[in-house]
């Protein structure tokens, strides 16, 4: 009795107490973002030791004892504001005020990129509100996991995995059922082997977010299946300079003997400025013909050298100027970044022979890579009440300098094990676009709107001089070698991109009653169209009388061979077919209406429709023409009707229930349909098939997602596809009888059913003494069948039933994140990030051969950031800790019998990575 007495007294006094106090409401809102309401930004009662977050639509509300107080409004990267109050005795008083980047200096921020679009919790927040089912990245989650490039950043997005040099998976779908946009702008590749842009050229630095779109909505290009990319570069608002430098040191790579082509070790190749010398002599004229030429500038010689540790730096700075009697402000960056490194991967190198169970070729195979990277971004944007401008040019160039060593034997010569074949390759792709962009309000209140933009881009991939050396090894660095064969053969291949132009134009009409402003209605067309050449020349270096075999010292061999050429034992016949130019022409016009509509308070709908239709035209010469005959041509049009449909029904005030449906395409990747034969010294080669056709793609998705606060997220996902003629790779005999020879060709369906699951959590919710740690962790599972098509030419598939090529049926990746300051002014976070994927098909098994299969890769990686004094930042990570082996292995189900001991076909490891890097902002 004692004790509800005393309990009753308390709650008295507490109501008695709460009774004096009055309130302050109101809303924050985003004066850069045309007052939209500004969640999580921070209001404090100055002096009182009273402070709040908005929630997720700006609002906050604080109860106090009634006086005379100040309020400060503040956001990340935003300017502080202040506003003046007075609190009475059971009253409420509606404070809103508007707060942006104003004269915010960089100086006092802790995150280098600002834009709230950003941060972790805005993109949450923004992926809740969503209708379309879409996940995103930014820059903060970026900078804080480590990560790099784009590329390594888009792995930590559910059901993405990296495959070495194969690009992204999305959803166990390779590369080419992938699509890229830059700003909402379609863009083309700089590679002829990928589908998008190799996006691990993309540093951080210059990326602001980027959204992956898992379904279709009209306004995005309909040639995907397994997701569309957006990256939306770094738009600062605020003024700040950046210089940072990083070195880095993996094991088995750096510090050790390297080999490095002569040509390619000096200050120039250093910086990805080399490789003119390899360029094919003018005196072999504009077209084959035959000709004998000797005249090269391009060696033949390898120097051994320690490599150096990888490094890495870059610049930028962003600035503002105010223009007009209005005082609207121009925000703009310049941003230019650059890294090298050094790669070595060793291990075994095998090909079984179709239909017999042996090795076709079996070789240890070691390579030596040097890579150079470098990006710059020059970037301006325009904001008004009304208008908002943007312009963006950004150039891209990577080089990569290979030395690659085989030995053993080929061609089932088993006699022969000591076989030594040197490929000695360089790679550079450019990329140079330009792309202005916008919006504006047509009316004030922005019931009608019209947003467009455009983009001209140029790209080159050049791989000149590709030289190969064959011969029989003697001892550690000298051969026996004589001239014929693949010996002395050299290759130039180039797609010139002479143009790509992209261009899109919507126009938006809101409705209804002020509430429910998501209603709108959209027109709009985005489309583009791109013209390519591409160019494949070949010569060989061919015995005359008089030339006998020698023993020489491999790696300073170019003396002996100049020497031959001086005595006419040898010479450069070009030997290039027909096949050696092909020309494409590509256009896509897409026409779309997408209607946004609030059935309800919980229950929207958007529901849309697009025409696109698709036009190339392919012209080549057969192997069989005469190079002076006319082109041939294969016209491909299309015209897709591409409905959708996206449905978000609200739960509850923290759940999502989504459903989406649609219809697709796939486009080949470009070297995929190609004309063309690249030739290896070990009698393998890869050849595209123009005769591929689109892939055509049905998709449905069913989402349920729960955010129980601002930084966590539980959501499962359940999809399904039909794929019409997927495109898949596969290995037959090449058409000399012998190697083996990689091409591509379309199935006759497939189809994927999968679930995937996402955990964003903070591991305070379980403990108090886990404060600071959370932890991500999603999944993708999928199960797939494909059917194979008897009635294409050359059926012999060895199985009519299986999983879909390039696809895995599950997939992980997780991160467990702390984050700890050991004093005010020295803030760290610490990550450790893992991901694996499960097996899949690399190339569909044939003649009797079982499948070859990528196998699980584990990669762990750990991070430590720290800031220091909100301008220095210093990164140290550990790249790679588990460095397990990569494999690619024949399966164990071949339908003949398999006479070798051993069914891996490639095999390496990447070492142990270390890098630190130190950036200072001011």
């Amino acid at each position: 009795m004692k004790f509800k007495l005393i309990v009753i007294t308390l709650l008295f006094t507490v109501l008695g107490f709460a009774q004096t106090k009055g309130t302050i409401k109101g809303v924050v809102t985003d004066k850069d973002l045309n007052n939209e309401p500004l969640p999580f930004a921070n209001v404090v009662v100055k002096g009182q030791n009273i402070a709040v977050n908005t929630d997720e639509n700006g609002s906050f509300s604080i109860a106090i004892v009634p006086g005379e107080y100040i309020l400060e409004f503040s956001f990340l990267g935003y300017e502080n504001a202040t506003e003046k109050v007075i609190v009475k005795e059971n009253e409420t008083i509606i404070v809103n005020k508007s707060i942006g980047s104003g004269s915010y200096t960089l100086q006092d921020v802790v995150i280098q990129n600002t834009t709230s679009r950003e941060k972790e919790t805005a993109l949450l927040l923004e992926q809740k509100k969503a209708v379309e089912i879409k996940q995103s990245i930014g820059a903060q989650e970026m900078s804080r996991k480590g990560i790099n490039s784009v590329e390594e950043g888009l792995t930590k997005i559910t059901g993405i995995s990296k495959v070495e040099s194969k690009g992204l998976f999305i959803r166990g779908l390779e590369d080419r059922y992938n699509n890229l946009l830059v700003n909402g702008l379609a863009v083309p590749s700089n590679s002829p082997f990928k589908k998008i842009i190799p996006l691990d050229q993309f540093p951080t630095d210059v990326v602001g977010y980027m959204d992956v779109y898992k379904t279709f909505n009209p306004d995005i290009y309909g040639d995907f299946a397994g997701a569309t990319i957006d990256v939306t570069t770094t738009q600062p608002s605020d003024s700040k300079t950046k210089i940072s430098y990083g070195v880095g040191y993996t094991t088995n790579n750096n510090l050790n003997d390297f080999l490095l082509s002569s040509d390619a070790d000096n200050t120039k190749s250093f910086f990805g400025f080399g490789g003119q010398e390899r360029n094919l002599p003018s005196s072999y004229g504009a077209i084959p013909n035959g000709k004998i030429a000797n005249d090269y500038k391009s060696t033949w010689n390898v120097e051994k050298i320690k490599a150096p540790l990888n490094t890495s730096f870059g610049v930028s700075h962003a600035g503002k100027f105010y223009i007009g009697k209005n005082q609207n402000k121009l925000n703009y960056i310049i941003a230019t970044n650059f890294d090298n490194t050094y790669q070595f991967r060793e291990g075994v190198d095998r090909t079984f022979s179709q239909g017999q169970g042996i090795y076709d070729n079996n070789l240890v195979k070691q390579s030596y890579r040097f890579k150079t990277q470098a990006s710059t971004l020059a970037g301006l944007n325009y904001k008004t009440d009304r208008v908002k401008l943007f312009y963006n040019a950004f150039y891209l160039k990577s080089t990569d300098n290979l030395i690659q060593d085989q030995v053993g034997y080929t061609r089932t010569a088993v006699d022969n094990p000591n076989e030594f074949i040197r490929l000695n390759q360089y790679e550079q792709s450019d990329y140079f676009a330009n792309q202005f962009f916008g919006n504006y309000k047509i009316t004030a209140d922005d019931k009608h709107s019209i947003k467009a933009g455009i983009s001209y881009t140029r790209t080159k991939y050049n791989q000149p001089d590709r030289k190969f050396i064959t011969g029989t090894k003697i001892n550690d660095t000298e051969i026996n070698t004589q001239y014929g064969s693949n010996n002395l053969l050299r290759q130039f291949f180039n797609i010139d991109n002479n143009f790509h132009m992209s261009g899109n134009i919507e126009y938006n009409f809101k409705f209804g009653k002020k509430e429910d402003a998501k209603n709108k209605i959209s027109f709009g067309y985005n489309g583009f169209a791109e013209y390519m050449v591409s160019k494949f020349r070949f010569t060989f270096g061919v015995p005359n009388a008089g030339a006998t075999p020698y023993d020489v010292a491999v790696n300073q061999i170019d003396a002996a061979i100049q020497n031959d050429i001086a005595n006419n034992f040898v010479s450069f016949t070009e030997q290039s077919t027909a096949e050696w130019k092909t020309k494409v022409f590509q256009r896509a016009d897409g026409f779309y209406t997408k209607f946004l509509f609030n059935a309800s308070e919980k229950l929207e709908f958007n529901i849309g429709i697009r025409a696109e239709n698709t036009i190339r035209e392919y012209k080549y010469k057969s192997i069989v023409d005469p190079i002076s005959n006319p082109y041939r041509s294969i016209n491909n049009e299309n015209l897709y009707i591409l409905p959708s449909i996206n449905v978000k029904y609200i739960t509850s005030e923290t759940s999502n229930l989504r459903f989406a449906a649609s219809k697709t395409y796939t486009k080949p990747v470009l070297f995929e349909s190609l004309n063309i034969n690249l030739i290896n010294a070990d009698g393998t080669t890869e050849l595209g098939n123009p005769l591929l056709e689109n892939s055509e793609n049905y998709n449905a998705d069913l989402k349920f997602e729960v955010f129980p606060t601002k930084n966590e997220l539980f959501a499962a996902t359940v999809f399904a596809k039909y794929i019409d003629n997927p495109i898949e790779r596969t290995i037959q005999a090449s058409a000399t009888g012998s190697g083996q020879t990689i091409t591509y060709f379309n199935n006759d369906s497939a189809t994927l059913f999968g679930a995937e699951f996402e955990v964003l959590l903070q591991l305070s919710r379980i403990n108090q003494r886990l404060e600071g740690f959370s932890f991500g962790f999603n999944t993708s599972l999928m199960i797939t069948e494909a059917t194979v098509n008897k009635n294409r030419n050359g059926y012999f598939d060895t199985f009519e039933k299986r999983n879909l090529q390039g696809a895995s049926n599950w997939l992980i990746n997780s991160d467990l994140k702390y984050e700890f300051d050991l004093n005010p002014n020295w803030k760290n976070t610490t990550s450790l990030v893992y991901g694996v994927y499960g097996e899949r098909i690399y190339a569909v098994g044939v003649a009797g051969n079982d499948h070859i299969y990528e196998k699980p890769f584990h990669k762990l990686d750990f991070v430590w950031g720290s800031n220091i004094n909100k301008k220095w930042d210093i990164k140290l990570s550990i790249d790679n800790i588990l460095n397990p082996l990569y494999k690619r292995e024949l399966g164990e189900d071949s339908k003949i019998n398999i006479d070798e001991p051993s069914l891996l076909l490639e095999s390496y490891k990447r070492g142990v990575g270390f890098s630190t890097s130190l950036s200072y902002t001011f």
